[in-house]
């Protein structure tokens, strides 16, 4: 009847949990994707966040450049990449800003800037509107033989285009007659500039060509990639690893959960336990009992036997003898002992030598008595002197 009543609770309990599950699942609120911003720390569809941990994995030194442009004459320019996707140029010190990126190209680093704030960053950067009417989205067409042309059409936004003209000007991608991914020199760095950072996006980078792009823009892999962060104004938060998740919907469920085991294992009035029992003899009675047992029935060759039994698996687990020479004489057994430990273990062998002949000779209670005293002893002169760490004594104390 117990059992049945479990089973039946526990039933209505899964019942219950299985209900709320797919009412949770069925009512709670889609994923907010509201934010615009390109940064790392977005998930949604705008922000670079796959970008920057698939980077990672591909081999790059990616971070989050939190600091201010200054901070940049301490960065290795040659081997370094600073990504200014859809950062927003500062109204204030905007020169001070410009000749600090600037210093960075001229020592040999490599800016990759996106959209209209992104090229008042680069020097020499000039945008203007675009010509065509419909401006939003479009797939770019390859100009020229250049490593941003051979990553093939990419879907970039038409909003802006690069209006700045000259031979150094390298356009790699148009939209109609605008140019949306252009390079160029710039002291000893390279500068690369895109109309949108739609391509590195977690939107845009499942696109084959787009994760192309963005790797010829970067340069080898063994440079040190910089996304920034600064001019986004993020920072990092234990808030912002929890954006994202429908944490009141996990708290709900956490709840219930709760009650449900609360209901589940406190249904009970008072505590489970085992009854108590009292023990029939103590220990040494429980000894003495068994004393007299081996004594009325002679069984003199069982204790030594036991004796013996132990001593050998105390050699051969704790003094590291093998069980081969175990299982050979007395006398290869003291040897091994000797190598191991140092020192005379004649009464050792002697003791374990007249062990094995109560097999085949009977031998009388008070001699079994003083024979197990004897290997019992052994043992713990064993231990002694493993203990101690010291060469074993040459005799055994006490043996007679």
């Amino acid at each position: 009847m117990t059992a049945t009543r479990d089973r039946r609770i526990v039933l209505w309990i899964l019942s219950g949990m299985i209900v709320l599950i797919v009412a949770f699942s069925m009512f709670s609120p889609a994923t907010d994707d509201s934010n615009p911003a390109p940064t790392t720390y977005n998930s949604g569809s705008a922000g670079t966040k796959a970008a920057y941990l698939a980077l990672g994995e591909l081999g790059y030194g990616v971070e989050r450049w939190e600091a201010p442009p200054g901070d940049l004459k301490n960065v290795d320019a040659v081997k370094a990449t600073l990504i200014l996707a859809g950062s927003n140029f500062p109204t204030e010190n905007a020169k001070q800003v410009q000749e600090q990126i600037a210093d960075f190209l001229s020592r040999g680093g490599r800016v990759l800037a996106t959209g209209k704030d992104g090229a008042y960053f680069l020097p020499d950067g000039k945008t203007d509107a675009p010509t065509r009417v419909y401006g939003k989205l479009c797939s770019s067409i390859p100009e020229g033989q250049g490593p941003l042309a051979r990553v093939g059409k990419v879907s970039l936004a038409d909003d802006i285009r690069w209006a700045a003209e000259g031979p150094r000007f390298r356009v790699s991608q148009l939209c109609g007659n605008d140019a949306v991914v252009v390079s160029y020199k710039y002291g000893a760095g390279d500068v690369i500039w895109w109309s949108s950072p739609l391509p590195m996006t977690n939107r845009g980078l499942k696109e084959d060509a787009s994760l192309k792009l963005v790797l010829a823009s970067l340069g080898d892999a063994d440079r040190r990639v910089l996304f920034d962060e600064y001019f986004h104004g993020e920072r990092a938060s234990l808030w912002d690893t929890a954006k994202g998740l429908p944490l009141r919907q996990i708290a709900w469920q956490c709840g219930v959960v709760g009650v449900l085991l609360v209901l589940s294992f406190g249904r009970r009035n008072g505590p489970i336990r085992l009854p108590v029992r009292v023990p029939r003899s103590s220990p040494l009675e429980f000894a003495e009992s068994m004393g007299r047992l081996y004594g009325k029935a002679g069984a003199t060759q069982a204790a030594v036997d036991g004796a013996r039994r132990r001593l050998l698996k105390f050699l051969e687990e704790q003094c590291g003898v093998p069980r081969e020479v175990l299982r050979a004489t007395p006398e290869a057994i003291v040897h091994a002992v000797e190598e191991r430990l140092g020192g005379r273990w004649n009464r050792l062998g002697e003791h374990l030598a007249q062990a094995a002949e109560t097999e085949h000779h009977a031998v009388t209670l008070a001699s079994t008595l003083e024979l197990v005293k004897a290997l019992d002893r052994d043992q713990r002169d064993l231990v002694e002197g493993i203990r101690s760490g010291l060469t074993v004594r040459t005799t055994l104390k006490g043996a007679n």
